[in-house]
This record gives C-alpha cells, structure tokens and sequence, in this order.
C-alpha cells in the first residue's frame, strides 16, 4: 500500500459558505425556470379538425380507418410500404404490422378540435353552441374510453378583433367540461397566434380566474404557446420573445408549436416554398427548442398540405414528402408534428417505428454499457445516459418499442429508464410544473 497522501486546503471554510451563500437566489431560480423535462408522455402528433359538425363521437374512429383503408390500397404490405418509404428489409414486417396495431387500436395520439383557422365564420350563437358541444363530446370520450390520450381545443387569439370570442370559447368549452364531471388528465389548450408575452399573460389571467371561480387548484388548466409570427421570435428589442413567453406562461406552458404557413407567409415565404423544411422554419425552431430546453415546455413541429390522396403514384410521393419530413424533425429533436389527413398516419407512424427500431439495439446497448460501467467504442456521459433513457421511453410509449424488448436489452425496468431520464438535480427530484 502506498504511503497516504496529506491533504492540504488554504481556504477557511466562511469562503466555501459564503460562495454558497450568494447564490442561493441563482439555485432557486435555476429549479424554477429549468425544472427539466416533466417525464410525462409526448404524443408523437397533433391532429386538428373543425369545431363545427365535422368533430363528431366517431371522428377518432373514423380517422383510423381511413387510415387503414389507405394503407390497404396503396401498401397493402410490408413489402409495398417498405418500397415506397425505403424501410430496410430487416425493419418491414415489424414497422408495417405496428403501423396497423396503432391505427387499429390508437389512431390519434393527440386531437384538437379547431375554433381558429379551421373553423370559418360563424355567428357568437353557433360558436357558443359548437364549443358546449365540443366540450360534451370530449367529456363523453373520456367517460366511455373512446378519447385519444390527449384532447382539447385552439380557441382564437389574443389579439384585439378577436380577443372576447376567444375568452368566450374558452370559458364555454371548460365551463362545458366542469359541468360534465370535471377537466380530464389529458386536456391541452392551444393559444394561436402569439406576437407578445403580455397576450400570454393575459391568457394566464383568463385561466386563473376560471379556476378560482370552480375551485380548482391553482396551476390546475396549462396550455400551448403557437408560434406563428416573426415577433414571436425575434422582439423589437432584440430579444428571444419566445423565451419570455414561456417565462410568461407562469409554469402553465406545455409546450410551443411551429405554424408552418403563417409563420413562412409572415416572412415573406412564397406560398410554393412554405415548408417545415424551408430556412426560416429550421430558424424558428432552433430558437423555439433553445427557448424551451431545460424547461419542460416541449417543441412541437409543423404539418405539409401535402395531402395522400389520389391515385396511388400521387399517395406515394406525397406519402414520401411526410415521411421525409417526420424523420427530418425526429433527428432535430422534434418529436411532435401535426398531421392533416388521415392518410397522414400511416407515414406518421411509419417514419416514427423505424426511427426508435433500426436505433433500439444501438441505444440500449450503449445504455447497458453505461450502467454497467462497460468499455466500448463510445465513451457516454451522464448527460447521454438521459438522451438514450428518453430515446427508449418515446419509443415504448408511442408503440414503436415493447417494454419486454427493451428491457431484455438494458436489463432495466420501466422505472429505472425513467430514473435516467429524469435525474436529480442538486439532491432533489425534478418534476413537471
């Protein structure tokens, strides 16, 4: 045993304490604004359909089997899908059979029901009368097991023409849902159309007024910020508006949402390039997930009016379009898109099961190596153990990935990956605002 090694400091401990001291405003603000992801499940897309007759009991229903039915028309097998999206072999038969599993059992993950661009113009009687029944359907959707995972609606903006509709629509629809035996776990409030935060604060005023009129608890009702203009991004000032936004929101913000065409038209974009793919969309939502990174507040991409539909040489290229564009955001760390159409689904899902399964192997055995201290040819980090844990989670919980398979893989437990995706900072759990 070699000789031990004294240990020598020059530094009283007051300097240790007092450094400590002095930031200790800096920690509190550090856990307030950048709590960490909130290890819920993000749906892989959002549909929108028109608050009008369109949204119906069946509409969720409906959309999967017009999904399955395009599917069998245009790529009746793994084969035929696996040509037209360039799936590898090896990955056909298991991305084509979960493709139809998904539309059979869960075609949408995430709906809103549209009272802003989606919805044309009607009187404040048909309005009110649309959003009190939005908020029934909802209600009964949830009652009987029939509702995607998460429901809600986009009521209009804050801006002047349009700001008491929207108060309106929003306080019908809750109130419509509060009647009907409460606010379910899986609503979502998508607020259009934001230029200023202080639109979003006034938005928090509207919902901490609701819930202190039934009682609720106070933080109860969060919403999305959609991020459709230039001022959104880039203040007057100088300054990241989006960033202030969520710093509006109040802890309230779940997430940010891209608006491929309002926000390419507000640039100047010519109608023909206006793409999630287009320079000023890549811009976007790089200072959106920067805005957004450490806050739980999740990005969410845009959507194509590209739509599937026509002969089958026609559904194929534009199949391949979202396709392209849904593994384009996955790699960007966009997790989330709007889609369309029904015949969107099949290459939602498509491009979202090859993205978790041709990376499971890979990520599982590098997360086992990390757990297990291995050597290897990637030396990971912490901070990468939580990026392979998420990888894993998103794939489990969209259908794309099995948590037996997963498990067999890392040698660990649902629990244990959401350990790792969710570490403690500072000695203290992180959790959703």
């Amino acid at each position: 045993m070699g000789q031990q090694e004294t240990v020598a400091t020059s530094l009283a401990g007051a300097v240790s304490d007092g450094i400590s001291a002095s930031l200790t405003e800096v920690d509190a603000e550090l856990a307030r604004r950048y709590p960490g992801d909130p290890g819920t499940r993000q749906p892989v897309h959002t549909v929108y359909v028109p608050g009008d007759n369109t949204f119906t009991a069946g509409t969720i229903r409906s959309w999967g089997d017009q999904a399955l039915k395009a599917l069998d028309e245009h790529a009746p097998d793994a084969a035929s899908l696996a040509s037209v999206l360039g799936i590898a072999d090896e990955l056909a038969a298991a991305v084509h059979d979960r493709v139809r599993a998904k539309l059979e059992r869960e075609p949408v993950e995430d709906l809103r029901i549209d009272f802003e661009d989606g919805y044309g113009p009607r009187s404040d009687a048909e309005e009110d009368e649309a959003a009190a029944r939005a908020a029934r359907l909802v209600a009964d959707a949830y009652a009987n097991g029939t509702a995607a995972p998460y429901m809600g609606i986009r009521m209009k903006c804050m801006e002047a023409a349009v700001r008491d509709r929207s108060i309106r629509t929003t306080d019908v629809f809750l109130t419509g849902l509060m009647r009907a035996g409460g606010l379910p776990d899986g609503l979502v409030l998508t607020l259009p159309k934001v230029t200023y935060p202080e639109q979003v604060t006034a938005f928090v005023r509207l919902l901490e007024a609701f819930e202190e009129t039934h009682g609720l608890p106070a933080g109860r009702i969060g919403f999305e910020i959609q991020i459709e203009t230039s001022q959104s991004i880039l203040a007057a000032d100088g300054t990241a508006a989006v960033a202030r936004m969520i710093d509006a929101a109040q802890g309230r913000a779940t997430g940010l949402h891209y608006g491929t065409f309002d926000y390419s038209a507000c640039v100047g974009v010519s109608a023909a390039y206006q793409a999630s793919d287009h320079p000023a969309a890549d811009h976007a939502k790089a200072v959106m997930q920067v805005a957004a990174a450490g806050t739980g507040v999740r990005v969410s991409d845009g959507s194509t009016n590209v739509l599937p539909v026509g002969r089958s040489a026609q559904v194929h290229e534009a199949w391949r379009l979202h396709y392209g564009l849904t593994r384009r955001a996955l790699a960007r760390a966009y997790y989330q898109g709007w889609d369309m159409h029904p015949a969107h689904l099949p290459t939602r899902y498509a491009a979202v099961y090859t993205f978790y399964r041709e990376g499971l192997e890979q990520a599982a055995a590098r997360l086992a190596a990390y757990v297990a201290k291995a050597g290897g040819d990637v030396m990971d980090e912490p901070a990468t153990a939580k990026a392979l844990s998420g990888y894993l989670l998103r794939g489990i919980d969209c259908g794309a990935l099995d948590t037996a398979e997963v498990a067999r893989l890392t040698g660990l437990t649902r629990a244990d990956l959401d350990g790792f995706a969710s570490p403690r900072r500072g000695g203290l759990t992180v959790t959703a605002p």
